[in-house]
């Protein structure tokens, strides 16, 4: 599998790792990520209130050196859009990420812009809006987002916030590898299971990882646990 996409992805698994602020854990990912960007368009929309979750990305990609503005403060968003260089899609629910997204009509021009080089990174929500589809997130379908396909940009499938099943807390439940095991039986695209702190860079069709590591599930063989410095891509075709 590989990506046609001119512009670099950098794909996050949460925004705040426990005890630190928002993006700390991956600071030096970001501004490395966006260094060469004139204005970064930011998306709101997968937590409820817009103006809180902007100014919050604004003041920490302030202390980055990079200049943040938020598709919603526009009458025409797309026009923001346009107008910048870089794209960051905060985390938060996924399916009301992608409602937003596709009632006002960015989701083809994201992707169009990445497609014709733009820098995108996206944390949590924003990082399974990178990939084929939104099936492998771990949020509640609180709104109907009109299907489940995304933005296409990634080729693997992700799943955030993965968690191996604690052999000391009785749960009755599915684990996530077992969720994860269901997808499998409807869908073939391998997905990749990021540990929190973990992140991918996605250039030119090859996948590394870095921050912590990751679990890759393949349909019908045994997952792949990978470290950082790995290439997502080599591993997948060894086994």
């Amino acid at each position: 599998m590989k990506s046609l996409v001119n512009g670099e992805l950098l794909l996050i698994s949460n925004s705040t790792n426990p005890g630190g602020g928002y993006l700390d854990h991956c600071a030096d990912a970001v501004r490395g990520h966006f260094a060469e960007c004139r204005q970064v368009a930011f998306v709101p929309y997968a937590l409820a209130d817009h103006d809180a979750y902007a100014h919050q990305a604004e003041q920490r990609f302030e202390k980055l050196d990079l200049s943040l503005v938020s598709v919603h403060w526009a009458e025409d968003p797309g026009l923001t859009l346009s107008q910048s260089d870089g794209v960051f899609v905060g985390g938060g629910n996924t399916f009301r990420l992608l409602a937003h997204l596709r009632s006002k009509g960015l989701l083809g021009q994201i992707r169009s812009c990445v497609n014709g080089g733009m820098q995108y990174a996206g944390a949590s929500a924003g990082s399974n809006l990178a990939c084929p589809t939104i099936k492998t997130t771990n949020d509640m379908p609180i709104v109907d987002p009109g299907g489940f396909e995304a933005l296409g940009l990634f080729p693997y499938q992700i799943n955030p916030h993965y968690v191996d099943r604690d052999p000391d807390v009785a749960h009755g439940g599915e684990t996530r590898q077992q969720r994860i095991a269901e997808y499998h039986e409807e869908n073939p695209t391998p997905v990749i299971g990021l540990y929190e702190g973990a992140l991918l860079y996605h250039k030119k069709g090859q996948t590394s990882l870095a921050g912590n590591g990751a679990v890759v599930f393949l349909r019908g063989k045994t997952a792949i646990r990978l470290v950082p410095g790995e290439i997502v891509e080599d591993e997948i075709t060894r086994t």
